[in-house]
């Protein structure tokens, strides 16, 4: 269903059982699938894909040319996944040619008000951000990762999955999966997720193991690599922890401590 107001380029490829209400704007790139809602107000422009059942608020523009100055209009794209909802006035920006061409957004995520995505994320799967979330470009966010409200992630970084982002944090350096971590310049691990690895299954020797390990790379007084050898040695044999070991060697940019 298309509500009158709305402005569907008739290029634009939607399936029937779309629905997109009063002052929409779709552009002539577009693709929409099945079930997915437009409420108000909402603009999708660009080269934009948007999976099956997505729910997107009003005042959410998706697709918008990236706020890169080297973007010349090449055509690069925005990929939603299935079932996301994407709450008011979310900013979700095209990539770039130069950083891959294409931003994308997982299955199962909640993006809530005035989230931004700058060009080149990507973001996986069952992701929440709260308010005010704002993801410079190039930022990586693996499944299940968490971030507070009015937190701020620097471009190139990752943050692991299953890891949580206390409110109010700047994020300059890599934070390594299963872990808590808060606070702006620097941004530090205060712990592991515990309470989000036993809701999603995670076993209590799993987690113990996991927690032992965040214990031991939050000590200052051991260098790094010294510290990963340590880890290896002791709980190596664990599928999490060399997932957690492997982020943290392929670093970029460091990794919090």
């Amino acid at each position: 269903m298309i509500h009158p107001t709305a402005q569907v380029h008739p290029e634009a490829m939607i399936d029937s059982s779309v629905e997109i209400g009063p002052w929409c704007s779709i552009g002539a790139h577009v693709k929409i699938a099945r079930g997915t809602r437009l409420m108000s107000h909402v603009v999708v422009e660009g080269w934009t894909e948007i999976g099956e059942d997505n729910l997107v608020f009003p005042f959410s523009v998706l697709g918008a040319v990236p706020q890169d100055l080297k973007y010349k209009g090449e055509e690069t794209r925005l990929k939603i996944g299935h079932r996301n909802k994407i709450r008011e006035s979310v900013t979700l920006n095209l990539g770039t040619v130069q950083g891959g061409g294409v931003t994308s957004v997982g299955d199962d995520c909640l993006l809530m008000a005035y989230t931004h995505l700058g060009h080149d994320c990507q973001v996986g799967n069952h992701c929440i951000i709260a308010n005010l979330g704002t993801l410079a470009g190039h930022v990586v966010l693996e499944d299940f990762a968490t971030l507070g409200g009015m937190t701020a992630v620097s471009q190139f970084v990752r943050v692991g999955a299953h890891a949580y982002i206390g409110g109010q944090s700047g994020v300059e350096k890599d934070v390594p999966p299963f872990t808590i971590a808060v606070g702006s310049r620097p941004c530090s691990i205060k712990g592991t997720n515990i309470i989000g690895l036993r809701r999603r299954g995670f076993s209590a020797e799993t987690i113990q193991k996991i927690n032992e390990t965040i214990k031991l790379w939050s000590r200052p007084d051991v260098q790094k690599e010294q510290c990963l050898r340590e880890i290896e040695s002791q709980y190596g044999e664990l599928p999490e922890i060399q997932q957690l070991v492997s982020f943290i060697r392929k670093s970029e940019t460091g990794v919090v401590r």
